[in-house]
């Protein structure tokens, strides 16, 4: 049995893909007017977070990745998530919450919330264990 069995046998949830804020992303669009275009996307909000904790803006970051947490809870719960089982790393639509969970973390840990910090660890853990490594939580 690998770390990452299923044990509970609850489907993975796959988030439905919305390419939209990926692609104005990756031409380059600025991350605030993405999030402005599309505020229920988790993706443009983690990718401000993500700037903002590079750029030692530390609460910037914490607030902009509380939102995208916070859309990707609502993103999940709209794709029949019920507060538990895998949320596959490898599935691009959940890269978004995902990447927010990682920030909030370490958001959390930079500001010596370490309740918070753990807790976001954690569920990352739970989602997809994969991805604690992968996002540099490990």
């Amino acid at each position: 049995m690998s770390l990452n069995d299923n044990l509970l046998g609850i489907p993975p949830t796959h988030l439905a893909d919305d390419p939209a804020p990926r692609d104005a992303l990756a031409a380059g669009t600025d991350p605030a007017q993405v999030a402005a275009a599309h505020p229920a996307s988790s993706l443009p909000w983690t990718v401000l977070a993500e700037q903002a904790l590079e750029a030692g803006r530390t609460v910037e970051g914490y607030a902009y990745a509380r939102v995208g947490y916070h859309r990707g809870l609502d993103a999940l719960r709209r794709s029949g998530w019920r507060g538990q089982g895998p949320v596959p790393w490898a599935h691009e639509p959940n890269q978004g919450f995902l990447r927010a969970l990682a920030a909030l973390a370490r958001a959390a840990g930079t500001i010596g919330e370490t309740a918070e910090h753990e807790r976001c660890r954690t569920f990352l853990a739970d989602c997809d264990r994969s991805a604690v490594g992968t996002l540099g939580l490990a």
